[in-house]
């Protein structure tokens, strides 16, 4: 049974099991009428033909609350995106597919490169940014919401869960943020958010000289690091996101700065979740976990910086001797909890993964300090617009002619 507790300074919104599902999705239709509602679904091509995606549109299918589903497809040939067009088309929804690698889309790509808005290299963090532009100039949504594509254990209330904090007119929410527990197969899953972030961001308090109002904000949220989100329409204008696998900090970081708390929320949507995994990656910094952990702690210490706090080596070592013992602290708390449910835990392994995040505190701090000032938030879209004015009319005519 779900806890009813209030943790931080956002609101949380728990599943008491007390509502059913088809109650839930009753009252999103009727919410529709006022805040219509769209999903982005960011997507590989390779992820079509996975056991995830297919059950997810599946799913799906049957939500018929929803306006419109937008997809952002990256990796994917001429050939490939013609087969995804068919792929998506047995959504009742309206579909569009924002086909990243196609000329339409690169022309636009290319436009905004020239007047230095997008240095970016492909990724989730640059996909989900394109569909959000095109979301905001069709004008067609007010509540936005966004998973992955890998979710092995998707239903139908995971996403009413996530829409209706947002959806429902009577709240004043602007951001949703959906958490859930790790546990699948008998096993403890998250790796980075429970050995990195949530030490990290623990560390990051001890050595903070006063209170870090952005810290606490942080530490409130149950799952910092999950890939669902919800929001209104509007946050699109005013929020810059990174491009790379800081994307979830990153945003939260956005979110923290342009609103206040009481416009922000977390909804529990699953009982159980589980996604494809990636390698640790113990030998190569640029792959799986290893490059995601660097790009975690890059944000996070360029976001303190831009707030005052100053790195150097010295306070780059401390952070690491601080991460390292509070994380070996977690360990022991998560091996005690794991026993106790018959979860396997094997505490070596755990250990091998803080040592590796301990050392890319190190390599990822030093990259900051070298390269204080590089851009790695792509610019939020009342700047694009600003800089080219006709930008959403040629954003959705290239969406357009790709899906015609």
């Amino acid at each position: 049974m779900s806890d009813f507790h209030q943790n931080g300074i956002v609101t949380t919104f728990h599943n008491f099991r007390t509502k059913e599902l088809e109650s839930i999705e009753s009252e999103l239709l009727e919410f529709s009428k006022v805040r219509p509602m769209q999903l982005i679904l960011p997507s590989l091509y390779s992820e079509l033909s996975g056991s995830a995606l297919p059950d997810i549109i599946n799913k799906l299918k049957k939500v018929k609350y929803l306006e419109q589903i937008t997809i952002g497809l990256d990796q994917a040939s001429e050939k490939e995106f013609v087969h995804a067009k068919e792929f998506f088309s047995v959504l009742p929804q309206k579909v569009r597919i924002l086909w990243n690698d196609g000329p339409n889309l690169k022309a636009v790509s290319n436009l905004l490169r020239e007047n230095g808005l997008d240095n970016s290299s492909p990724g989730k963090g640059r996909n989900v940014w394109y569909c959000m532009g095109y979301i905001y100039g069709l004008k067609n949504s007010e509540a936005v919401a966004l998973h992955d594509c890998d979710i092995l254990t998707y239903d139908r209330e995971m996403l009413a869960r996530l829409f209706y904090p947002i959806a429902n007119p009577a709240y004043n929410f602007y951001f949703c943020k959906g958490y859930y527990s790790r546990i699948a197969d008998g096993k403890m899953n998250g790796r980075v958010g429970r050995l990195l972030v949530s030490p990290l961001i623990g560390a990051l308090k001890k050595m903070t000289p006063s209170k870090s109002n952005y810290l606490d904000f942080l530490s409130s949220f149950r799952y910092t690091l999950s890939g669902e989100f919800s929001f209104r329409r509007r946050l699109i204008r005013d929020v810059r996101i990174p491009s790379d696998w800081g994307l979830e900090v990153g945003i939260l970081s956005e979110i923290q700065r342009n609103f206040a708390s009481n416009m922000v929320c977390q909804v529990d949507i699953a009982d159980k979740y589980d996604h494809k995994h990636q390698d640790i990656s113990f030998s190569d910094r640029e792959e799986g976990l290893s490059k995601m952990s660097i790009d975690i702690i890059k944000t996070l210490i360029r976001k303190l910086a831009s707030q005052g706090v100053g790195f150097d080596k010295d306070a780059l070592r401390a952070l690491k001797a601080t991460y390292y013992r509070t994380a070996l602290d977690y360990i022991s708390s998560y091996s005690y909890d794991a026993r106790m449910n018959g979860i396997e835990l094997d505490i070596n392994i755990e250990e091998s993964f803080v040592e590796l995040f301990a050392e890319n505190i190190m390599f990822g701090g030093e990259i900051v300090l070298e390269n204080p000032v590089v851009r790695n938030l792509m610019p939020n879209w009342s700047r694009v617009r600003s800089a080219v004015p006709f930008i959403y009319d040629k954003l959705i005519d290239a969406v357009e002619r790709d899906n015609a």
